[in-house]
């Protein structure tokens, strides 16, 4: 009797075989696996990508549903499942499939990315649909593509959005600013400090609020070093922050982008 073992190794050879856009016969393999383990969500979602590569979008649903009933939590099963769904126009369908991938990984970017694309495919059929029932032009004739109520609401709380984090990080970049500051301040005053003799009858005197306080030089000193530790800390700190917002302000207007991408007159 056939092992494990050997559905794996049938399994390489059709991975190597979709590695070369072989499809046909990396399905041969593939098929060779499941009749040796037929409960291996893998082999079913390798064989879905091969139909999906040979544009079979049937085949390619029929096989990432298969996966998906073996094993329920394997995400690249509801991918799969809606980019087939999505070829073939039915795209209510590929909405639902990717939703329920997301209710069980909620932050998956593969599927968030691929809701995003079918809402704009979804969008785009509808306005071209519009389109040609009203000649396909607009009040000075030229071809256009408006955004439906759905994807609108989308846009604009993605726009929101990035207001809220724009705004975030401004704030953010100027308390960087006022930390920077503040620890250049208190290094200078620290070297002026240390260019003065050991044992000086100095008076010294340390801001306090409003007030100014008559301070020993070792108490302005370590003052002075807790106060540059501190700052530095907070701009480490906010530098870090920085960076997130960043790349969240990135990742939202490419997020915007790819909704409106196709809504703009051709």
């Amino acid at each position: 009797m056939a092992s494990n073992t050997d559905a794996e190794a049938k399994k390489e050879l059709g991975n190597k075989a979709f590695a070369n856009k072989e499809y046909d016969e990396a399905i041969k393999h593939y098929t060779a696996a499941i009749s040796i383990d037929s409960k291996n969500c893998v082999y079913y979602s390798n064989r879905s990508a091969c139909h999906a590569g040979k544009k079979d979008w049937e085949s390619s649903a029929s096989d990432a549903k298969e996966c998906i009933k073996i094993n329920p939590s394997f995400i690249k099963g509801y991918y799969r499942l809606a980019n087939a769904q999505s070829e073939q126009n039915e795209f209510d369908a590929a909405l639902a499939t990717i939703k329920q991938g997301l209710g069980i990984e909620s932050d998956n970017p593969q599927l968030q990315k691929q809701l995003r694309q079918v809402k704009a495919r979804k969008a785009s059929l509808k306005r071209a649909e519009s389109s040609k029932s009203e000649g396909g032009r607009t009040s000075d004739g030229m071809p256009y593509r408006n955004l439906d109520a759905s994807t609108n609401k989308e846009v604009m709380d993605l726009q929101q959005q990035l207001q809220t984090t724009t705004k975030e990080y401004r704030m953010v970049r100027v308390n960087i600013q006022r930390a920077q500051k503040d620890k250049k301040a208190n290094e200078i005053t620290k070297s002026e400090l240390e260019k003065l003799p050991q044992g000086t009858d100095a008076k010294m005197y340390r801001a306090v609020g409003k007030m100014f306080m008559l301070t020993s030089r070792s108490d302005i000193m370590s003052h002075l070093d807790e106060s540059i530790e501190k700052e530095g800390k907070v701009e480490s700190d906010l530098g870090g922050k920085l960076d997130y917002l960043e790349r969240r302000m990135k990742s939202q207007q490419q997020n915007i982008q790819e909704l409106t991408k196709s809504a703009t007159a051709e």
